[in-house]
């Protein structure tokens, strides 16, 4: 069983940042992508950013240049760190991890950026 305990998040103004984290104590070294989604109410959940167990960062290119995603083994744990937040921006931002072919789900934390 794989827990993913998720922080961060908030309501933040256009043009700010926020910092996102993620934990899977135990089990971060038998993950291997691990990384954020995000999903807004009537909408599919979408790809933001992930990483792999070597360290390789793939991201959505509507974050591009303005997320960065990192991954620290030791710790067990992933960051996102957002800038240049805009409105669009908004929505639940959930934690996923791949082990294998199985897909394991953070319980989402909001992500708010006003206008």
């Amino acid at each position: 069983q794989v827990q993913l305990v998720e922080s961060g998040g908030g309501l933040v103004q256009a043009g700010g940042s926020l910092r996102l984290s993620c934990a899977a104590p135990g089990t971060i070294f038998s993950i291997n992508r691990i990384g954020w989604y995000r999903q807004t109410p009537g909408k599919q959940r979408e790809l933001v950013a992930t990483i792999t167990r070597d360290g390789k960062p793939n991201y959505a290119d509507s974050v591009k240049g303005r997320f960065s995603i990192s991954r620290d083994n030791a710790r067990g744990t992933v960051s996102l760190q957002m800038n240049s937040l805009k409105p669009e921006d908004t929505a639940v931002y959930y934690c996923n991890a791949v082990i294998e072919i199985k897909y394991y789900w953070g319980q989402g934390t909001q992500v708010t950026v006003s206008s």
